[in-house]
């Protein structure tokens, strides 16, 4: 019996003999003590400082003691958040706002159109094609059907350059552990290909169909144990033929923690491989089809990113080389420098160009200008660029077109717009609704600002502050404030049908542009990395100063939250300043940083946090560890951490150690809980009833320490 199953069990069992839900709602929460934990001596010495760890014992996420420590977690969680008065009719809230559906910006591969589409009732996206424009849809892969629970989901798909094959990955219980399998556009039956190890595939296929070049994983026993989640290596898989026999064309040689994609020129004579070398640098690796050449490099060596994409065949680059907001490049295949190829579109001083693609012979700009995204069309005919009209202030994510027609495609959402796909027609820029996702938001009853403030070392921060018009800037207004700051990641406009729920009740909504980020740029993202991350905390914590400064709130009405790094950054900000916050919400965190890199996928991190056993690096890292910096008689605010056992990127370990030493340090009543959710995992692929109940458990909770009531 796997871990996972025997978890359930034990859960379903323990659960039952404890009463299940049937504790009466008016219990006292803080009558009850928390589950024991045992303290165990685990001490190191690192670089001459003694580190001790009393709850190393719970990384071992497969032990008997560690289950049992979890289950008894999770129902006393279980137990106090089901005790809340409100949570009921939040509950009931939440699942009217959030089943609205969600709809993606269709690929066109000859003739098809391929989206994702989920409705309001279902749990997870389905596939759909279309033949033409306004085709009547047909459903590919529906993963609603492939489970009990809904915990099956698509993870990518690719199609053949007609359409009549797709590539796709499902995986289970949000694993993301990907399975490809191959179907049939014309007739909806598969192939016999099944090709397992494929997480967060990138595939190119053969102009002529017969089969793809794709990445893939190892599996046990190819590599050293612990090292399959590394080695992402490039294989060309023919049609029919046993995927164990795929010749592996490139990978060997590299550093296990590189990144491989794929992609192949319109012709099919150019095949690039981009290796990802990190957040700060990437390498380009040329293979000329028609010759019987190999790989030369293209760029290799240069501390700049570059991210390529076809037009035919040429090649276009997006890079940071000599260019903080990004620059477009074309490549010359010629040689290895990067220094001569030829500007296509110069980098721009106040706007960063985010990310770009090719369609309708034309190159499609995705700039952020104030953290907004705007849309620009470069024609390399003419040199002529255009600028595509956006209803407003809001976010695009996804850019897609036929490759020579005269339409594109995007998606538009701002916080107040759910997710909108609108078609450009590039020869007259006229832009016109093509799906849409309908919710009751009406944005005339509020107001968003994009203020200004200085971090601790003065540097200028921007935030999106949105709440509603009639608010009172009077300090006791509960305010929510989120937060990233990592891995270039920029953080703006989205719609959300439970911050609406937040906003109608009265609640203040932040969201500060933090170094760590790339809102402006590779230097913003420089600054909230390796040596420089504690600048992202201290611009964090200085967004907080500003709203009680600005008597938005007070710290008695202030809530944090973030996920993945963004735990981090909830988890640093509490044990640096406990006094500044009532409620942190923590979900999927990073927060033993001196060990991080043990676990998972965790040293594909190593370019932008560093690692302790570098002792160059271990004396900043140590300085911010939030796990090492919780100190005992300190009054911490109430916390709900989140973490989930199928999460295949950041340990649930993290989340077991912090919670332990949070309920043992604790000098104040705020409850320190643990939710750990089965069958789930980093939140991809998270059916949409799982979703819901972990939304009703966190803003019950803040609802619940604020003292905060539903808009009537």
């Amino acid at each position: 019996m796997s871990t996972r199953l025997t978890l359930l069990l034990l859960t379903s069992l323990i659960y039952l003999s404890c009463g299940g839900e049937s504790n009466p709602k008016d219990r006292a929460v803080a009558e009850a003590k928390y589950p024991p934990t045992q303290m165990k001596d685990a001490v190191d010495t690192l670089h001459g400082t003694v580190i001790t760890d009393p709850y190393r014992w719970l990384e071992d996420g497969e032990s008997e003691q560690v289950i049992k420590w979890t289950i008894a977690q999770n129902n006393y969680t279980r137990d106090v958040l089901n005790a809340i008065p409100i949570r009921d009719q939040l509950q009931f809230e939440l699942k009217e706002a959030m089943m609205i559906g969600d709809v993606s910006a269709p690929r066109i591969y000859g003739s098809r159109y391929f989206y994702t589409k989920r409705s309001e009732t279902q749990d997870q996206a389905v596939l759909y094609m279309k033949i033409g424009k306004n085709g009547d849809p047909v459903a590919l892969i529906d993963p609603n059907a492939m489970s009990a629970h809904a915990i099956v989901s698509l993870d990518w798909f690719f199609p053949s350059h007609d359409g009549k094959l797709v590539a796709y990955g499902l995986s289970s219980g949000g694993d993301e552990q990907s399975t490809l399998a191959v179907l049939n556009t014309d007739d909806l039956k598969h192939t016999s290909d099944t090709i397992p190890r494929t997480s967060a595939a990138s595939l190119a296929w053969l102009p002529d169909n017969s089969g793809f070049y794709y990445t893939r994983y190892p599996t046990k026993g190819e590599v050293p144990e612990g090292e399959e989640v590394y080695h992402r290596h490039v294989f060309l898989h023919m049609l029919g033929e046993d995927p164990a026999d795929d010749n592996k064309i490139f990978g060997d040689g590299f550093d296990m923690q590189d990144w491989t994609d794929v992609l192949l020129s319109e012709s099919g004579r150019y095949l690039i491989v981009y290796v990802f070398k990190g957040w700060s640098k990437s390498e380009l690796y040329l293979r000329d089809l028609s010759t019987d050449r190999g790989f030369v490099p293209l760029a290799k060596g240069v501390e700049a990113h570059f991210r390529p994409s076809f037009l035919g065949d040429d090649l276009y680059v997006r890079t940071n080389l000599n260019a903080s907001n990004f620059r477009v490049l074309k490549a010359d295949f010629g040689g290895d420098d990067v220094t001569s190829w030829k500007e296509i579109v110069p980098e721009q001083e106040n706007s960063m160009l985010e990310s770009f693609g090719v369609a309708a012979d034309r190159l499609v700009l995705s700039y952020l200008h104030d953290v907004s995204s705007q849309l620009r069309l470069y024609n390399p005919r003419d040199n002529s660029t255009a600028e595509i009209e956006l209803p407003g202030i809001g976010s695009v994510s996804q850019t897609y077109g036929e490759i020579h027609g005269r339409e594109i495609f995007f998606d538009y959402e701002s916080f107040f717009v759910p997710t909108t796909i609108f078609a450009c027609d590039v020869t007259s820029g006229e832009i016109a609704v093509y799906d849409s996702v309908e919710a009751e938001a009406n944005p005339e009853l509020f107001t968003t600002k994009f203020v200004k403030y200085r971090s601790k070392d003065s540097t200028e921060i921007s935030m999106f502050v949105v709440h509603k018009k009639d608010l009172k800037l009077d300090g006791t207004n509960p305010t929510l404030l989120t937060g990233y700051g990592g891995f270039s990641h920029s953080e703006t406009p989205y719609f959300s049908a439970t911050r609406l729920i937040w906003l109608n009740s009265g609640g203040v909504y932040a969201l500060p542009h933090l170094r760590g980020g790339a809102e402006y740029g590779e230097e913003w993202h420089k600054g909230g990395m390796l040596d420089k991350k504690q600048n992202t905390f201290d611009d964090f914590i200085a967004a907080a100063e500003y709203l009680i400064e600005q008597s938005y709130t007070s710290n008695s009405k202030l809530a944090i939250w973030g996920g993945s790094n963004g735990g981090l950054l909830v988890g640093a900000v509490e044990t640096q300043r406990p006094d500044l916050f009532k409620v942190v919400i923590c979900s999927n965190p990073l927060l033993d940083m001196v060990r991080y890199h043990q676990f998972l996928i965790a040293r594909l991190w190593i370019p932008e946090y560093g690692s302790a056993d570098d002792p160059d690096q271990f004396d900043f890292i140590y300085a911010y560890s939030p796990y090492h910096h919780v100190v005992d008689g300190t009054a911490y605010p109430a916390t709900l951490v989140l973490t989930s056992d199928s999460d295949s990127r950041v340990d649930p370990l993290h989340a077991r150690k912090m919670v332990a030493r949070l309920q043992a340090a604790n000098a104040s009543e705020h409850p320190q809980l643990l939710r750990f959710e089965f069958e789930a995992g980093h939140g991809q692929g998270m059916p949409m009833w799982k979703r819901t109940e972990q939304y009703t458990d966190i803003y019950s909770f803040i609802f619940w320490q604020l003292g905060m009531k539903l808009a009537e």
